[in-house]
């Protein structure tokens, strides 16, 4: 089994931690030194070019299934989450997942006046009642990697007439999502998409933008882009792109050649390919007596294992530790002899 990677990447050692931050291709990283040199130099045109944001926003909604009218741009998750929030009348319920991202649940919690409520990922479908506004969860969860039954979850929300909030930050760049399915979806640039941090997304429904306020509308929200730099702007994007933030060029250049690369090799392929790595390394720590967290995700926890993690990087290989597990997570970049070398470190 190969790297889909080819020449794209220069890992150094034997990086198994996309979940905390993707490696950047080549590609990439010449995009960012060239537009890094001219800023040092003095470009005529200022910080970057917003046909790199414009291509970022395309490719992401090609990779999602969404017209590119839906989707906006920004630089964190916890900023798309937080317009969301502000949308919700008073005493507006939200149920999350127990043990969900910070990210996605703070921006509600703060707001101080919405009812939160939490329930087990495997139960979060029967946990939707009447009165229910929104369900916000992870699509793959940060610290174990179980996938959650989206099927399920949406057919409920449906059910019951609640909005449906995704964080796709964990499963975008290697797991099919259709952001079309959903209310809201955000997703962070720099982990599955190998963008450089500073990269979000969040795609909105034409029913969920209708209640949305555009509340930190600048420059760049504007249908004329340039047209009015002075006094309010007149005229806000009729799309999506009225959420957009102001783009960090820098992060959005590489951004442009990361998510090109992943349409190149296709979403299903880098799904076979994860997935198998995973499978090949559930199946070897369980025959060295450990118990992953079962599923078929490309995301691996072992419950118990996090303090190998700083044992490991001594040996070369980069894991994480999240809530106590071991976490092992697999890209395109990565292959079989990498899941044998981290194997053959945890037997010794």
């Amino acid at each position: 089994m190969e790297t889909l990677g080819g020449a794209e990447f220069a890992p150094e050692m034997t990086y198994l931690n996309t979940s905390t931050c993707g490696l950047l291709p080549r590609r990439a990283v010449a995009a960012v030194k060239l537009l890094a040199d001219e800023l040092a130099a003095g470009r005529p045109g200022g910080a970057g070019e917003y046909s790199s944001v414009s291509a970022a926003r395309q490719s992401f909604a090609r990779l999602t299934g969404v017209d590119e009218t839906r989707v906006a741009v920004g630089g964190s998750v916890s900023v798309h989450v937080g317009l969301i929030a502000t949308s919700l009348p008073p005493g507006a319920e939200v149920l999350f997942p127990e043990g969900e991202y910070a990210s996605v649940i703070t921006p509600f919690l703060v707001r101080g006046d919405l009812k939160l409520r939490y329930a087990p990922l495997q139960r979060l479908a029967d946990a939707v009642q009447p009165g229910t506004a929104l369900v916000a969860f992870s699509s793959v969860q940060s610290a174990d990697g179980r996938i959650a039954d989206l099927a399920a979850i949406r057919a409920a929300a449906a059910a019951h007439g609640a909005r449906t909030l995704v964080d796709a930050s964990q499963s975008a760049g290697w797991l099919p999502l259709d952001a079309g399915a959903w209310d809201f979806t955000v997703t962070g640039g720099f982990k599955f998409l190998l963008c450089p941090r500073g990269v979000s997304f969040l795609t909105l429904s034409e029913e969920a933008q209708e209640s949305v306020a555009p509340i930190h509308a600048g420059t760049f929200a504007a249908e004329d882009l340039w047209a009015t730099t002075y006094g309010p702007i007149e005229e806000l994007a009729p799309s999506a792109a009225r959420y957009d933030e102001p783009p960090a060029f820098l992060s959005y250049h590489g951004a442009k050649e990361s998510l090109a690369l992943l349409e190149e090799t296709g979403i299903d392929a880098v799904y076979a390919h994860d997935t198998a790595l995973a499978r090949r390394f559930r199946a070897g720590l369980t025959e060295l007596g450990h118990q992953p967290v079962p599923g078929d995700s490309a995301i691996v926890a072992v419950p118990g294992l996090g303090h190998r993690v700083p044992g490991l990087a001594d040996a070369g290989v980069i894991l994480a530790e999240r809530a106590g597990n071991l976490r092992a997570a697999f890209h395109l970049y990565n292959t079989a002899a990498e899941v044998d070398r981290v194997l053959d470190v945890l037997s010794g």
